[in-house]
């Protein structure tokens, strides 16, 4: 009996999972198991001072926005004018990971189109990369005061996008931690 309605239930179940996959609000949301969890330990270079170690302590005592780029990677010019705007409103200090480059290179594309980032960590061997999960550039995380990764975007900024969904989880984190 139930080898006769085998097709069946399997054509079911490939129906409940496209049906389930296209109900989701924005595919580029991606689930990530670091959300809530404290950012990965690390010592990696600053891109301009290469003999200066970063660590995950620059994260601690301040909403920070994460945001994974590269020279090579054609989205993070894209976000660029964005990210400057977020800087130049000093809404929250961005901290850089020139992912998969050259130093020379990042520096480069830094000069050329400014930097909006506070610290750069300079991540040529995707060290930190790896530990975040990170799937391309650019990506971007925020951290809260105490250190824990608290949201994680997938693609660019946009200007909407911090307006609507970015910054208030900033002022929120601000206000959460301070109280």
């Amino acid at each position: 009996m139930i080898r006769r309605f085998a097709p069946l239930l399997v054509f079911a179940g490939l129906l409940a999972a496209f049906g389930f996959g296209l109900m989701r609000d924005d595919p580029r949301i991606l689930e990530s198991a670091m959300i809530d969890k404290p950012m990965p330990a690390f010592s990696l270079p600053s891109l301009y001072e290469p003999d200066v170690m970063l660590t995950e302590a620059l994260f601690k005592g301040q909403v920070s926005l994460l945001n994974i780029f590269g020279s090579w990677c054609v989205a993070c010019v894209q976000e660029h004018p964005t990210l400057m705007e977020i800087s130049k409103s000093g809404a929250v200090p961005i901290i850089g990971v020139d992912w998969r480059d050259t130093r020379e290179a990042g520096m480069r594309w830094l000069e050329r189109y400014q930097d909006p980032y506070d610290q750069v960590i300079f991540d040529e061997g995707s060290l930190l990369a790896i530990d975040l999960g990170i799937t391309g550039a650019p990506e971007s995380f925020l951290i809260g005061k105490d250190g824990r990764i608290r949201y994680k975007h997938v693609g660019i900024i946009t200007p909407k996008l911090w307006r609507e969904e970015i910054k208030p989880l900033v002022d929120m984190l601000n206000a959460e931690t301070e109280s």
